[in-house]
């Protein structure tokens, strides 16, 4: 026999169409946002200040993390070249996995959990204690002050940072293979933009804008329809970095497949 729930519909049938309202309530959230993004007043100053919260104070987890990726992934990377006395070809192999693949998705993942989590926590506070009611009483447009502006900063700055990301993960791999091959710096840069191709460049930039708006619309989703007061807010704050982690792969994957079809 199938559990029947209180309301005396089937538990599994009860699950399934929490799923469809949800998926219905997340594309009305998305819809909102298409048509909010484009209409007049545009929270200016606010969304200055996103990308501050976003881009520079994530500088240094963005710097450490692709120096040290960008350092391993070369001493990972030599012993298998070395079998086959192909060292020389270290800064081609690591520039096109840093740019094709590592950069987009470690700078995603990182700002999904950093940033991610700040934003579904912070909506979801102003949820449980009333202040985006508030704001709708007084006048002002909650979701674009809160949620416009926050998805556009993400998609604005997340680029920006993979680019950075991407510049420190490539100085982190020279730094290690000028100690162990004695490689110039002229060397290494000719080595390692000669099989970047356009589409590579392209690529990366749309994988990186398609994490940005995941990011912030999952985070922003999370927060703005948070429920049972302050321990809601540790949810959102979980569910956010959770499922936006959960579709960057699915989006990766997709992506990956797509370039392939049209290399």
């Amino acid at each position: 026999m199938e559990p029947i729930g209180q309301s005396g519909k089937p538990v599994i049938s009860k699950r399934i169409d929490h799923f469809f309202i949800t998926v219905y309530a997340i594309f009305g959230f998305i819809g909102r946002f298409l048509r909010e993004v484009v209409r007049p007043p545009f929270e200016t100053r606010e969304f200055i200040r996103q990308c501050f919260h976003i881009g520079n104070k994530s500088l240094p987890l963005i710097s450490l993390t692709g120096f040290i990726t960008g350092l391993v992934f070369t001493k990972q990377s030599r012993p298998s070249l070395a079998e086959f006395g192909a060292t020389s070809w270290l800064p081609s192999l690591i520039s096109i996995a840093i740019v094709r693949a590592l950069a987009p998705l470690v700078t995603a993942l990182i700002c999904a959990g950093r940033v991610g989590s700040s934003m579904g926590a912070e909506l979801a506070s102003m949820k449980v204690t009333e202040q985006i009611d508030a704001m709708e009483v007084s006048a002002i447009n909650p979701f674009k002050y809160l949620v416009v502006t926050r998805v556009l900063a993400c998609v604005v700055c997340l680029p920006l940072l993979m680019c950075y990301n991407g510049l420190i993960a490539l100085a982190g791999a020279f730094v290690d293979i000028h100690l162990n091959e004695q490689t110039s710096m002229d060397t290494f840069i000719q080595n390692a933009f000669t099989n970047i191709s356009f589409l590579d460049l392209m690529s990366s930039l749309v994988k990186v804008l398609i994490y940005g708006f995941t990011i912030g619309i999952v985070s922003c989703y999370q927060g703005f329809h948070a429920t049972q007061g302050t321990e809601g807010v540790g949810k959102s704050a979980n569910v956010s970095v959770v499922a936006s982690m959960f579709l960057i792969f699915i989006e990766e994957v997709i992506i990956v497949q797509l370039v392939n079809m049209i290399r």
